[in-house]
């Protein structure tokens, strides 16, 4: 079985390969070929998993080495896979979402003429991603990682004759630059200390090694998973991503790109437990973000946008978890599946409100959606119901034991961790039902929205155009895009179940990442109902809000916190004054120490030589007389220092 690990990534690699090099003679099938190599990784890796749960839990590792990439002295570099519970989880995630957002792009996409290249991406998305999770090393991981941000920059600007969208991709493709020299950096500092940078000898070896080498390795670490996870401070590439077409948003925030981050610190858990400076920093980065994703989605109208800030913060919510140790892992890669399942969900169904509402992303131009989109209104509202915690559902018991970890870390960083969780919750049910009330439910909004200025073009061009200025006509889509949906629901309604009663998936994931049981200051049932009470608060306000009064086609002005949400809390603006504004300042004092002491130093000092040998070329004048009474002086001062010396 070990020989069909290297397939998992060869079947989308090849799949790229041949839909990006074939040229358009395979215009008229390129989507199917995409579709079907995308899902023969799926299959494999079903294979795969069936192996694996025929063995016991300490047997149930499987390695495939391929060849050695770079076999010098002193440096070994191999082309090797490691699948284990924990790539296992990721690989069934990857290759059957990402299967299952290829079958909708076949309807979205229908009319697109580059959609054999835009199947060709998405394949070389899913080899990328595939590359990095089974990688038995750090260095062949930075490969994969490289590919994905490579993928993510291809697909956020596919529809690169939009100026938005080129520049959206160029946005997120520098900022994931950052982060990507944390691990380049981490893997280098590997390398000089343990001599390699495989998995296992790394990280059996961080037992002996300092605490501040594993703070050091730790935090880069730390950099790198906030560049392609979109956490602070790296966090403002991701609600521009939402210039790609509607799958890429549902593939980047559900099942790849945003995960990797995650991936890589419980990967590294061992490093990570062995520096808990580093480890706290963890955790102070996911509930910052957390918070912060969830407030920008409170204050967005565009659908889309809106469920982008709260990919930021269910991520906030996993890295959290990731920061507390042995506690919290299980429950980090629980909740990634679960929203995996109800994040992807809720992209396709915002897709399918754009394809039936003319493109339009406005949440203020919807309203009454629910009569003419039936399977999407139910396939979204489970979607909806998992992400807030509604109980019983998926969301409910991965959020949960989340909250539950952070207030077992103990002392007044647990009160204050549990805290924040508990707020991000509220939070997410509030505008979540905002979302899901603007869109729905309420009267029929699109009937009497101002014509779009011809200024301002379409988002994004979805399966249908009904006319820029016509007034939407909302229907439901085809199967196409509504079956992967339906199937995504079921996910959403029972991953969460069938992971979590029993501890099935604890008793999966703790031979890779250990899992240690915390001892909250509460009950589990006071957390539980605490959960369930803010869920109910946070529902209850956005009905207050938009359910009971009518929504503006335009919105308000808002309150002041209001206005920088809808600006991403001024990250943007935070970034262009430090790092814009500063990078110019720190440019233009470079340059003027520059012209004045370096080029000072070296000039002042080329005219003192030239100034020195003028005076001394005067001595040089060919007149014997010159000579003489400079000989005669050099004799006296000769004869005036030797009497000295003989006084003396």
């Amino acid at each position: 079985m070990e020989n069909l690990i290297a397939l998992l990534v060869v079947a989308p690699l090849l799949g790229a390969a041949v839909l990006l090099c074939g040229g358009r003679r395979l215009d008229a099938v390129g989507h199917w070929i995409g579709t079907v190599l995308a899902a023969a990784s799926f299959v494999i890796g079903a294979i795969l998993f069936a192996d694996m749960l025929g063995k016991g839990a300490e047997e149930r590792e499987m390695t495939q080495h391929l060849f050695s990439w770079v076999p010098v002295e002193g440096f070994q570099a191999d082309v090797a896979f490691q699948l284990d519970q924990l790539s296992m989880t990721f690989v069934l995630l990857i290759s059957g979402v990402g299967s299952l957002i290829h079958v909708y792009s076949i309807g979205y996409m229908e009319h697109d003429e580059r959609r054999r290249r835009f199947f060709g991406y998405l394949n070389l998305f899913l080899a990328a991603m595939l590359l990095l999770v089974l990688a038995d090393n750090y260095l062949l991981l930075y490969v994969g990682w490289e590919g994905v941000g490579l993928a993510s920059y291809l697909l956020i600007g596919f529809w690169q004759h939009k100026p938005s969208a080129a520049t959206a991709a160029k946005k997120a493709f520098l900022v994931n630059r950052v982060g990507d020299m944390g691990l380049s950096i981490a893997i280098m500092l590997m390398f000089a200390w343990f001599g390699t940078f495989a998995f296992g000898p790394v990280l059996e070896a961080t037992g002996e090694t300092s605490e501040g080498k594993l703070t050091a390795i730790g935090l880069m670490l730390l950099l790198a998973a906030c560049g392609k996870s979109a956490q602070v401070p790296l966090q403002s590439w991701l609600g521009d991503a939402m210039e790609g077409p509607t799958p890429v948003s549902a593939l980047i925030h559900a099942a790849t790109m945003v995960t990797a981050g995650v991936y890589l610190i419980v990967r590294s858990g061992a490093i990570f437990n062995g520096a808990p400076d580093a480890q706290l920093a963890v955790t102070v980065v996911g509930a910052v973000t957390l918070l912060f994703g969830a407030i920008v989605g409170c204050a967005k109208d565009d659908i889309k946008k809106a469920l982008a800030g709260s990919t930021m913060s269910q991520i906030g919510y996993m890295i959290l978890a990731a920061g507390l140790g042995p506690i919290g892992y299980v429950f980090a890669i629980m909740h990634l599946v679960t929203h995996g399942f109800f994040k992807a969900g809720l992209f396709l169904g915002a897709g399918s409100v754009m394809h039936g509402m003319n493109d339009e992303v406005d949440m203020r131009k919807y309203g009454g959606l629910r009569k003419y989109m039936p399977v999407t209104f139910v396939t979204f509202g489970l979607g909806y119901l998992a992400i807030i915690g509604f109980p019983g559902l998926s969301g409910f018991f991965s959020k949960d034991k989340i909250i539950e970890a952070a207030f077992a870390k103990g002392g007044t960083e647990g009160w204050i961790l549990g805290g924040v969780a508990l707020l991000g919750a509220a939070i997410t049910a509030y505008y979540m039902t905002r979302v899901m009330l603007m869109t729905f439910f309420g009267e029929e909004r699109w009937r009497h929205a101002p014509t779009p200025s011809p200024a301002e073009p379409s988002v994004e061009p979805a399966a249908e155009t009904h006319g820029e200025h016509a007034e939407p006509h909302p229907h439901e889509s085809p199967s196409s895009m509504t079956i992967p949906m339906i199937v995504l629901a079921f996910g959403s309604v029972f991953a969460g179940a069938f992971f979590g009663i029993g501890d099935r998936f604890i008793h999966w994931l703790e031979p890779v990442t250990g899992h240690a049981h915390g001892h909250p200051p509460v009950s589990a049932l006071t957390v539980t109902l605490s959960t369930v009470a803010v869920m109910v608060i946070g529902v209850g306000l956005a009905y207050a809000q938009y359910g009971r009064r009518p929504v503006p086609v335009v919105a308000p002005r808002g309150s002041l916190l209001t206005r920088a949400a809808r600006r991403d809390l001024l990250q943007d603006d935070f970034n262009h004054v430090v790092l814009v504004r500063g990078g110019e300042h720190l440019t233009r004092s470079l340059v003027y120490v520059d012209h004045t002491l370096v080029d000072g130093v070296v000039n002042g000092t080329a005219a003192s030589m030239g100034g020195l040998s003028g005076r001394l070329r005067r001595l040089q004048n060919g007149f014997a007389r010159s000579y003489a009474v400079s000989m005669f002086g050099g004799a006296a001062v000769l004869i005036a220092a030797t009497l000295l010396m003989r006084a003396v």
